[in-house]
């Protein structure tokens, strides 16, 4: 049952990320046209300033998460309403909380854009933008945290792909029909507003959940230690953009914004195959079935390893050529910045590796034994960057970036294998090495190839094809002779799956 909700959420993830990929290329594109790069970058800080408020998923979200996998896996229904309550009281809070931050942000941003904006254009973009993340605080987050322990997060992905495709249809139309860019962001607002509402109605039908019958005063532990984590996730991951907006201009921003789109959406493929995996982990810690656990986690972290490398390795050479194709016609602003690239991906690539580590460190609820690295990475990030950004600009921030995600991972690495898996440390470590030995044999045959003159998508599909291709063809084989014993239990899950779906 567990490998087939996994399946189905992989699936249900894998679309998403498609559509969320096509879409999120085509409106960025559409904004920059008729609006300019300076807009696009505006929008870009505006969303990247009030993800700082978003303490969910990986704070107390993770943590509200991993204590309702043991009531859950047990069916105590009144057990698992007493933690929504509690959760669902406290998001609320974040969300007044939220509306005090807005108006914050309201007196700012205006003055730090105040040589490329009127004040008046950036608050009510700031209010537009902002009204959806506050319903979703207000409405839906406790329940898309239930629907995701319950291990049917493709409930979440069928929303979020149905609302995505309307909204897309939608700016399309408003924007060649003519319309202002807060119009524009007001319509995106109220398709979004659906997403918590159409949640929340879900859990309510399908689980029978009466949380104001609930008894009150339910207490989260943890919970400080989760959003430490989750603040310096924030600070982390939205570092670069802000110290651009501060620093530098709204022009930077939308740069940074363009080929952040590539590496979201590589990033969203790749952690398609995350969906559900958590919920998994966690209902086996509940259980304490540590056998299976140690080994499902090695063929978890086989694949997915594999996985990433392919796609990393290959994004190295892409997405330069992608970024001239997509910016081809646009002249405000300079958008090819090789070195940025290289180093973008690259830390991306560091991210990705320890996915499979940080789920199963959440998984297991220890918040509070990786809740100092979190923060260490967070200062890190922010303390490189604003050091290099005088002199290196938009490449400064990526190598603050860089050094700090390198260190996080390797933490997540070290904890997970020696406090949850109870396995050597160095049998990670050796992952990392081949990873490192196929990354440069890629890189040799690629640059060894004569390689397609692209000019246009089509021929670069061509060429990403054949350096794809490459790289499968060194990383499979590789990662098969190093890795026998998890090819074997990976291929005993697939025939397990297609025996139960017969």
């Amino acid at each position: 049952m567990r490998s087939k909700k996994a399946i189905i959420n992989i699936i249900s993830s894998l679309t998403l990320q498609f559509v969320t990929v096509i879409c999120g290329f085509i409106v960025p594109r559409l904004i920059i046209k008729n609006f300019g790069s300076g807009v696009n970058g505006l929008i870009t800080s505006i969303t990247q300033f009030l993800a700082y408020i978003s303490l969910i998923e990986s704070g107390f979200g993770g943590v509200v998460m991993s204590m309702l996998y043991k009531p859950i896996a047990n069916g105590e229904k009144s057990k698992i309403e007493e933690i929504l309550k509690a959760s669902e009281k406290f998001f609320r809070i974040v969300a007044y909380i939220f509306i005090v931050y807005i108006i914050i942000l309201c007196i700012v941003l205006p003055q730090v854009v105040s040589n490329e904006f009127n004040k008046l254009y950036t608050v009510s973009l700031i209010i537009i933008i902002a009204t959806s993340t506050f319903a979703e605080y207000y409405f839906g987050m406790t329940y898309r945290l239930y629907i995701q322990a319950t291990q049917r997060m493709y409930i979440v992905s069928i929303i979020k792909i149905v609302t995505l495709i309307i909204n897309t249809i939608l700016i399309v139309t408003l924007i060649n029909f003519g319309a202002n860019i807060q119009i524009v962001k007001l319509i995106s607002t109220l398709i979004f507003i659906l997403r918590p509402i159409l949640q929340n109605l879900y859990v309510k039908k399908k689980y029978n959940l009466n949380l104001k019958k609930a008894k009150s005063g339910y207490k989260i532990k943890q919970k400080w230690d989760g959003l430490a984590q989750h603040i310096a996730s924030v600070i982390h991951t939205n570092t670069d953009v802000v110290i651009l907006t501060i620093f530098v201009n709204t022009l930077e921003v939308s740069v940074y914004s363009v080929y952040l789109l590539v590496i979201s959406g590589i990033r969203g493929i790749v952690e398609a195959f995350t969906g559900g995996i958590d919920a998994t982990f966690g209902d086996m810690i509940a259980k304490g079935e540590k056998e299976n656990l140690n080994k499902s986690f090695k063929s978890y972290e086989g694949f997915y390893f594999t996985l990433s490398t392919i796609i990393c390795t290959s994004t190295l050479f892409l997405i330069l050529p992608f970024v001239k194709i997509y910016t081809r016609d646009i002249v405000d602003v300079n958008y090819i910045r090789p070195v940025f690239s290289y180093l973008i991906v690259l830390a991306e690539f560091l991210f990705l590796i320890r996915i499979p580590y940080s789920t199963t460190t959440k998984a297991a609820g220890h918040f509070k034994e990786t809740r100092n690295g979190a923060i260490i990475e967070a200062l890190l990030n922010i303390v490189i960057s604003v050091v290099l950004v005088w002199k290196l600009g938009i490449e400064g921030v990526a190598i603050g970036t860089l050094v700090a995600m390198f260190i996080r991972t390797i933490e997540f690495m070290y904890h997970t294998s020696k406090y949850i898996l109870d396995r050597s440390v160095l049998y990670t470590f050796k992952r990392l090495l081949v990873i490192a030995i196929e990354v440069i044999i890629v890189a040799i045959i690629v640059n060894l190839i004569p390689s397609v003159n692209v000019t246009s998508y089509l021929t670069w599909i061509v060429q990403a094809v054949i350096v794809a291709v490459i790289s499968s063809l060194v990383v499979i084989p590789i990662n098969c002779m190093v890795y026998k014993e998890n090819v074997k239990n990976v291929i005993g899950v697939a025939k397990n799956i297609l025996k139960r779906g017969k």
